[in-house]
């Protein structure tokens, strides 16, 4: 029989922690004190390691695939709401406003602030201290603010993020179909974590069995 997990591990700074539902996908790695908002979801094969401050995750906010969130011994990230983080993006030390897109690849770097609104550009490299106003598109390595996004693109940032909540669910749905079992004890019917806080000890397997 099949089986799919995430790990989770206590550190010092704590334990990951959800207030609702979310959805961690097979492959994700959380470390130490990592929050999740409700319906926020972390993708294959990502890792959040809040080793020494911490990582926060908004409402409805998605963190895709190979994506890394890691700080500094100063400075914690915080991801807004419904936010969408692109595959294989990095967050370093970094705050993320409400309704951002960062495209696949980018890269925004310690003490650099991300206004709502906003969209930084697949292969970006947002510097060290960078402030970007809210509704901006930020494009380049390194990155600069090249114009303001109009109403219509800033609002297609919300709309995306919304979508992945759907896709979170589709997701969960597949994985327990292709395991054949009825969810693991934990696991609300609409496929997704609800309310954690995860086993104390070393690193733990969180498995769909």
């Amino acid at each position: 029989m099949a089986s799919f997990s995430f790990s989770v591990c206590k550190f010092l700074t704590g334990l990951p922690r959800s207030g609702g539902p979310v959805f961690i996908a097979p492959g994700a790695v959380l470390v130490g004190d990592v929050r999740l908002g409700n319906d926020s979801s972390v993708w294959y094969q990502a890792v959040l390691r809040a080793d020494i401050q911490r990582i926060t995750i908004g409402d409805g906010s998605n963190i895709q695939d190979g994506s890394v969130i890691h700080l500094s011994s100063e400075l914690g990230t915080i991801v807004g709401n419904y936010v969408t983080c692109g595959h294989r993006a990095i967050l370093h030390a970094c705050q993320i406003g409400d309704e951002v897109l960062v495209g696949m690849g980018a890269i925004v770097m310690d003490g650099a602030v991300v206004g709502a609104r906003s969209i930084v550009g697949a292969g970006a490299l947002v510097t060290r201290g960078m402030e970007i106003p809210e509704g901006s598109l930020v494009l380049g390595s390194p990155a600069r603010v090249v114009r303001a996004l109009s109403l219509e693109e800033q609002r297609s940032n919300r709309l995306m993020a919304e979508k992945y909540i759907q896709v979170a669910r589709e997701h969960r749905e597949l994985i327990a179909a292709h395991d054949g079992q009825i969810p693991a004890p934990g696991w609300d019917v609409t496929g997704m974590v609800s309310g954690f806080d995860i086993p104390t000890g070393g690193g733990e397997d969180v498995s769909i069995r």
